[in-house]
């Protein structure tokens, strides 16, 4: 069987549709349910990770018009921010770039990613100038002065990701880890949220390409291009959105061992059209590779696991301040990478990213989460790894499906 875009957006229209969310697929399957192009039109695909390529597009009114000639320097809470491409010559405004890994000058473990949740949350954020003569402006502003506040993802979504661990005995920092990941052999770190991820359910991108309409961090948004680094083993997206339109629970900053870097979530819907599509959208956990590499190397496969590394695992920590020793200084709080463990040993469950961090760098289990643990042939032994820091939230990937699908089932998202 056949269908087009057309028939799928009537069956939409007129309520007839049908929409399963990547995980309901792969949940009737695993029960052996048989499943053809008649038994379902749409499926919405998500992931959550660290996605370092994202920079942010902002035109900012800083102060009158004619009050400086042209930005030199633009810095927002402490976090350098670049003036142009237009010089907006005395306008009192100014347009910027704020990348998403850039880090602040003022403010202790703050970057990029908290402070685009932060105005996203309503907060007020310090504004600075320095003009082509040196002379300074401040303002406080929020996210409903600027009259454009658009992300952009240069590289986000990818299909398929190396994953970490350290065979040496001194630890390494790391993008890729939470904290200085320790060795030999002894903690491991992944991304990718696997079968539900949208690019791994569209392999040779069928569907997914330029002027698909996603969802990123819960507002609206397109495809523009692969993005960069993007390759037919390895592809990834090039995204934008209005970040007015999004919500701060599907994104934020991240502090990782060697800097803090920024996450998103990002949902795609699937039509299934014929079986080429479907055969592909019922990919598993199991089917999809996972290298494992140095974490000195990053490129040197020592060997490969799968992403059945996220079954029969938790998803959330859960603590038992009983447990707790009031040892100083507290390591949860000191290394969870979104700043969610609190000092009363309670997480801020919308802050929270499942990362694992907190549970595995405490000493007394107050956290406790089971993270799973990996198995690898490296230097002619089995090595039983276990899985200490996740940099994707299959809870958040699930949700931003779950969320794509009900905007297309209520109209408000089209095909």
């Amino acid at each position: 069987m056949v269908k087009t875009i057309e028939e799928i957006r009537e069956k939409l229209d007129s309520g007839d549709a049908i929409v399963l969310t990547a995980d309901e697929l792969k949940t009737k399957l695993r029960d052996g349910e048989k499943v053809t192009v008649d038994d379902v039109d749409v499926v919405t695909c998500g992931t959550s990770g660290i996605m370092s390529g994202t920079t942010a597009l902002f035109h900012i009114q800083v102060t009158e018009p004619g009050a400086f000639n042209k930005a030199k320097e633009v810095y927002m809470n402490g976090i350098p921010a670049y003036p142009g491409p237009c010089p907006n010559e005395l306008l009192g405004s100014v347009d910027v770039f704020l990348y998403g890994t850039n880090h602040s000058k003022t403010m202790e473990d703050y970057g990029g990613g908290f402070l685009i949740k932060d105005l996203i949350d309503g907060k007020e954020v310090e504004v600075q100038v320095i003009d082509i003569e040196d002379n300074q402006f401040n303002a406080k502003v929020t996210l409903d002065d600027f009259q454009t506040a658009r992300l952009i993802g240069t590289r986000m979504a990818f299909k398929n990701y190396n994953s970490f661990t350290n065979p040496e005995k001194t630890s390494q920092k790391s993008i890729f880890n939470s904290t200085p990941m320790e060795g030999p052999y002894n903690s491991y770190s992944f991304s990718g949220c696997g079968e539900i991820n949208p690019l791994a359910n569209d392999p040779k991108q069928e569907i997914i390409g330029e002027g698909t309409k996603v969802l990123i961090n819960g507002a609206q948004g397109v495809v523009i291009d692969n993005g960069t680094r993007s390759s037919q083993e390895k592809p990834n997206l090039l995204l934008t959105a209005n970040i007015k339109e999004m919500k701060s629970y599907y994104m934020g900053g991240y502090k990782t061992g060697m800097s803090p870097e920024i996450f998103n979530s990002v949902a795609v819907p699937i039509p299934v059209l014929n079986e080429k599509i479907l055969e592909n959208l019922k990919v598993l956990n199991r089917d999809i590779a996972l290298p494992v590499c140095d974490i000195h190397g990053r490129h040197l496969p020592i060997d490969t696991v799968d992403y059945t590394v996220w079954e029969d695992v938790d998803l959330r920590p859960t603590t038992d301040p009983d447990m707790c020793f009031n040892c100083i200084p507290c390591l949860p709080e000191i290394y969870c990478p979104t700043k969610a463990y609190r000092k009363d040993k309670t997480i801020d469950e919308e802050l929270c990213y499942g990362c694992g961090t907190c549970a595995t760098v405490c000493p007394r289990g107050v956290p406790y989460m089971n993270m799973g643990t990996i198995s690898i042939e490296a230097e002619g032994k089995t090595r039983k790894i276990p899985v200490s820091c996740r940099q994707s939230d299959k809870k958040r990937g699930l949700e931003i499906s779950e969320e794509l699908k009900k905007q297309l089932l209520d109209g408000l998202f089209k095909l």
